[in-house]
């Protein structure tokens, strides 16, 4: 029975059977000419989740961090420069591959726990008479501390600067898991992958571009191939690649699509705050904290959980895994050894979710801390109980 627990990290996530059966294919010729048949409608889909009409959908053999490189390199020319606030792990790894890029990086240095700061970058922009900064870099859905930014909230900030900036946005922990807006947030660059809401293995980075960024790319000098837009949309319009795709992730992909149609977009949204807020239940019954500093940031695919002072976090998923074999999230970055986290996006029910808290408390009381076995499952069956087959928002 190895192999039979979910885990509850915030990605790679649970893969459901039927998106195993979709990719277990024999290898077809993918420079056949009904190759095109299967992919060009999974990009036209794939704008659904994004919300845009007119974004270009591309897609990379590779992994989120190949969809960052992407945007940099195909928008952005040495020497540009960008404004990013650093609130998290992922916000600092994209500072750092811009730097490695020779991008002139500009950091707004933010207490982790707290989000996109748009009151700050209104006044950096303003500041920016000569329109200098290329573009603005928000992390929608920090993983590491478990927050989620407003980003409407930084492109109003953008326009009331009235800075003609570009908006990039990584949704690699959002998309397909709670509401990602691009049209309509103004969004220029926004890049997921295939291993997190679309509940695939890693292995596909998914980015939208809008037509503002195309025309920027058109004059951006940073060194790419293997991720050049150009080659890429030449090729997608003939219906295929500019080299060998991933082929099974791309019948996997067309059957997510399928199933997150079939549930709705936004019951899928309303699954996750459900699923989340029963985790927050219980993190109060266990009488924790989460890094988040405030409900608003509150992410719904995955909480970070301080640890109380003397205990090591580390050291409670390491025996969640090693007695219970079951994984959750190790604290990153400034979190490492402070807090664990509990990723709830993807293919998961409030079933599995209370089996995941079930097995941390059971982790947590072998290791001695003072919680109340049950406590936190009992809080998040409450809830549970009390809103199956009601209609749930984040703003309810």
């Amino acid at each position: 029975m190895s192999g039979q627990n979910p885990v509850f990290i915030p990605g790679p996530t649970n893969i459901p059977q039927r998106l195993f059966r979709a990719m277990n294919v024999q290898t077809i010729d993918h420079r056949a000419p009904d190759f095109v048949e299967v992919f060009a409608p999974v990009l036209e889909d794939l704008k659904k989740v994004f919300k845009t009409k007119t974004g270009q959908v591309i897609i990379f053999p590779s992994s989120g961090t190949g969809g960052w490189e992407a945007t940099i390199t195909n928008v952005l020319s040495p020497g540009d420069t960008v404004l990013v606030a650093r609130y998290g792990m992922f916000s600092h790894r994209w500072i750092d591959l811009c730097q490695r890029h020779n991008i002139n990086v500009e950091v707004i240095e933010c207490a982790w726990g707290t989000g996109a700061p748009a009151e700050l970058f209104a006044e950096r922009l303003l500041a920016d008479k000569n329109h200098q900064i290329k573009a603005v870099l928000v992390t929608h859905n920090e993983t590491a501390t478990g927050v989620l930014s407003d980003v409407a909230a930084v492109r109003k900030a953008m326009d009331g600067a009235q800075h003609h900036a570009m908006l990039f946005v990584d949704c690699v922990s959002s998309l397909a898991s709670m509401d990602f807006r691009m049209d309509e947030w103004g969004v220029d660059l926004a890049v997921s992958g295939s291993q997190k809401g679309f509940m695939l293995p890693a292995g596909m980075a998914i980015v939208a571009a809008s037509q503002k960024a195309m025309e920027h790319s058109k004059a951006a000098t940073c060194p790419r191939c293997f991720f050049d837009f150009g080659d890429m949309i030449g090729a997608n319009a003939n219906g295929g690649l500019p080299y060998t795709p991933p082929l099974q992730l791309i019948f996997g992909l067309r059957e997510s699509l399928n199933m997150l149609e079939e549930e709705g977009l936004e019951n899928v949204f309303a699954r996750h705050f459900r699923l989340a807020q029963g985790v927050r239940e219980a993190v109060s019954a266990w009488g924790l904290q989460l890094c988040a500093k405030e409900p608003g940031l509150y992410s719904d695919s995955v909480s970070a959980i301080y640890v109380p002072e003397g205990y090591n976090s580390d050291q409670l998923t390491n025996h969640a895994y090693d007695v219970y074999g079951v994984s959750f999230g190790i604290g990153l970055g400034e979190m490492a050894g402070k807090a664990f986290r509990i990723g709830h996006l993807g293919a998961l029910s409030d079933v599995m979710v209370l089996s995941g808290l079930a097995t941390i408390e059971m982790a947590m009381k072998d290791l001695d801390y003072q919680i109340e076995l049950g406590a936190g499952v009992a809080a998040a069956q409450d809830y549970y109980r009390k809103t199956t087959g009601v209609a749930l928002s984040k703003a309810a």
